[in-house]
């Protein structure tokens, strides 16, 4: 979750799709260069361990836009593939 929002942050989209489950990814991403990321707030996580094949993670990630602060609030799944943690999807609240 953390390596996805630095990728996020840095504008690394390769690393973001690269870090999507197979079956959820789309085929292209385009991130706004006006958005600028600022802060990640983990407020929950289940499962996610060493022994574990899915987790979930609930997370505030702080931003600015065209000089307004933005949070986004969102319940992500994510599931092991090959052994490294990939994102499935996730809902915003």
């Amino acid at each position: 979750m953390r390596s996805r929002y630095s990728a996020f942050a840095v504008g690394d989209v390769t690393y973001l799709l690269l870090t999507w489950d197979p079956s959820t990814r789309p085929a292209t991403v385009t991130l706004d260069p006006d958005q600028r990321w600022q802060r990640l707030e983990i407020v929950d996580t289940v499962g996610g361990g060493l022994l574990h094949a899915e987790g979930t993670v609930e997370f505030r990630a702080h931003y600015r836009q065209g000089g307004r602060a933005g949070v986004l609030h969102e319940r992500s799944r994510f599931r092991r593939d090959d052994g490294r943690w990939v994102y499935v999807d996730g809902v915003h609240s």
